[in-house]
């Protein structure tokens, strides 16, 4: 007599379920919508408003109305690229805030009418710390920071330096108390006679110019806040100082004035981080936000990876900016705690890292 023994695999149903996300974003002027298979990201598609350009910056009502206009165009085109219909969504995740309050009012009544619509969950994300979690998104040009880790969150509207000990506990240490990286960019740039958005050609200039050209005040700010307002005025009276004297000065030097604003710039972002980092004892650091795409930060950040032992994240190009990818990876962490919200759920302009 002998027995027949065979093995039953009874697969874990809670790591192979199936979660699809659809993510909004409208916080500015950047429409874009994502879907995400659990914490894959399957499309990412953003509509950018090109009429600000006229207007050397972005106007709050045309942004708005610009949203109206992209919001279902954007909504069809993520879940047609992801070849996913509407009915597999398992949650819609959107942009509570911060951001323009006519911009997030798109966005959060059109994803509380799609979850309301489809009897799915609807789940509130704050801006800034999907900036910060975008890194969990699983990508293979990418790695993942380990807790404690300190985020440098740089954009156009915040700066900010956050400590993050899990997910959803986050802590800032230091933040501007005025002007924020990306604007100072931005009105350099208008100071200089660029188009807007004037960042991203600032750091064009630069890489060919020489940083050393010209010197900048850095401010003096206690323990780990920063202060941009004043470079902005020390940038706008030495233009009119050099213009009045030689009215081609800005023509005949433009890469190195634009190094030198960058290399001031990139040197009070990371006399900060340092700081940062001698005061918390942590070195694993990461950055996000639409000016972590600046080649001068990754350049300075990369450097302190080795000469100082950092370790260092930086996030692909697509996460950077604003986008519903990292919208998206918010709402699938808080689908697995089910930290959903109700319909009640109202935009919030000034939304704080809770």
């Amino acid at each position: 007599m002998f027995y027949l023994c065979i093995s039953i695999f009874i697969p874990n149903t809670l790591e192979k379920e199936t979660i699809y996300i659809l993510a909004i974003e409208s916080s500015c002027d950047d429409t874009s919508a994502a879907v995400l298979k659990n914490d894959i990201v399957l499309s990412n598609v953003v509509a950018s408003q090109k009429i600000h350009e006229e207007y050397g910056g972005v106007v709050p009502e045309l942004a708005s109305r610009a949203h109206q206009q992209n919001i279902v165009p954007v909504v069809n085109q993520a879940l047609a690229k992801a070849n996913i219909d509407k009915k597999q969504l398992s949650a819609i995740a959107f942009t509570r805030g911060p951001g323009l309050m006519g911009s997030l009012l798109v966005g959060t009544s059109f994803a509380k009418s799609l979850a309301l619509g489809l009897d799915i969950p609807l789940i509130e994300v704050n801006h800034m710390q999907a900036h910060i979690l975008a890194h969990f998104i699983t990508d293979e040009t990418m790695t993942r920071p380990g807790f404690p880790f300190l985020a440098l969150t740089i954009s156009g509207g915040h700066t900010q330096i956050v400590k993050v000990t899990d997910y959803f506990e986050m802590e800032i240490l230091g933040q501007t108390l005025d002007d924020a990286v990306g604007e100072a960019f931005d009105k350099s740039a208008k100071i200089l006679g660029l188009p807007y958005p004037g960042g991203p050609l600032i750091d064009k200039y630069a890489k060919i110019g020489d940083p050393l050209r010209f010197e900048f005040p850095k401010p003096k700010m206690k323990e780990l806040d920063f202060s941009f307002s004043g470079l902005k005025t020390s940038i706008l009276y030495f233009i009119q100082k050099q213009t009045k004297e030689n009215p081609d000065f800005i023509e005949e030097n433009l890469e190195d004035i634009c190094a030198s604003i960058q290399y001031t710039i990139v040197n009070i972002l990371m006399d900060k981080i340092k700081k940062a980092v001698k005061i918390t004892g942590i070195k694993e650091v990461a950055i996000g936000g639409g000016v972590s795409a600046n080649s001068g930060i990754r350049n300075a950040m990369q450097e302190a990876s080795k000469t100082l032992g950092w370790n260092v994240y930086i996030p692909k190009f697509e996460y950077c900016t604003d986008n519903a990818g990292m919208i998206g990876i918010v709402g699938y962490l808080k689908f697995k705690k089910e930290d959903f919200t109700g319909q009640d759920i109202t935009a919030k302009a000034r939304y704080v890292i809770p």
